[in-house]
């Protein structure tokens, strides 16, 4: 959604995204391979990084919010949206973020919840790592990734990478709380980006703005053409059909 939003000119994206159709795998069979993926080695390391943050109920993130956020309380209630099943995930999320929304309860980790938000017409499932809920009413999205932070500095190409992909998931979160009828703002634009330190797998914990990031998010989706718009343009023997044509080509 971020790569898109970045380019809401480009109808081909937009079909492509909206068609579920693999850009990696289209690439290959036009000829065009990306020169380069994410390695096997860096998804084995973020998936492990992530474990450590998550483990006994997110007790390492409550160890990082009591720091950054000054949670006041000794412990916080663990949720894990995936157990419902796949089926399941969006409402129950719904009824949860609801739920906690109303009461203003305990201080609850939901993990694994999933979002939706509407992109050119098109309704996109989303899944944030951790949404926090503090105490006093706010929400915030946390994003854990695996590169590091050396001497309390990251890469800024890649903070801006997953401040980016964070203003989405704040985005479907206020318009989640907004459709149930409470205030968006209680999202909080400021993100909790989780890193391990020096090359360790010890996590560390910054707060990141994303207001300008959600700003531009939101200026860009509006630009976008709905995707009916898009179809109506095309020749009705059009497809995404990747098997080869009858001479054998694409």
């Amino acid at each position: 959604i971020a790569a898109l939003a970045a380019n809401p000119g480009c109808a081909r994206r937009a079909l492509l995204d909206a068609a579920g159709v693999d850009k990696d795998r289209t690439a290959r069979h036009l000829g065009f391979p990306a020169p380069f993926g994410q390695s096997q080695f860096s998804i084995t390391r973020g998936n492990a990084f992530e474990t450590v943050v998550k483990e006994n109920g997110c007790a390492e993130l409550l160890r990082l919010l009591r720091e950054l956020l000054g949670l006041p309380v000794a412990e916080v209630g663990y949720q894990d949206v995936e157990s419902v099943g796949a089926h399941l995930r969006h409402s129950h999320t719904r009824a949860l973020v609801d739920r906690a929304a109303r009461e203003d309860g305990p201080a609850v980790f939901y993990d694994h919840p999933l979002l939706s938000l509407e992109i050119a017409g098109h309704a996109c499932y989303l899944e944030p790592d951790v949404v926090a809920f503090q105490v006093g009413g706010r929400f915030h999205i946390v994003e854990i990734k695996s590169f590091s932070v050396i001497d309390g500095q990251a890469e800024p190409r890649k903070v801006a990478a997953a401040a980016r992909q964070a203003a989405v998931y704040v985005l479907a979160l206020r318009t989640l709380l907004a459709d149930l009828g409470h205030d968006p703002e209680r999202v909080s634009h400021e993100v909790v980006l989780v890193c391990p330190e020096n090359f360790a797998n010890r996590p560390v914990a910054a707060l990141v703005d994303v207001r300008r990031q959600l700003a531009v998010l939101k200026r860009q989706l509006t630009r976008l053409t709905r995707v009916e718009s898009l179809l109506d343009g095309l020749p009705e023997e059009l497809t995404f059909d990747l098997a080869p044509g009858p001479a054998g080509g694409p």
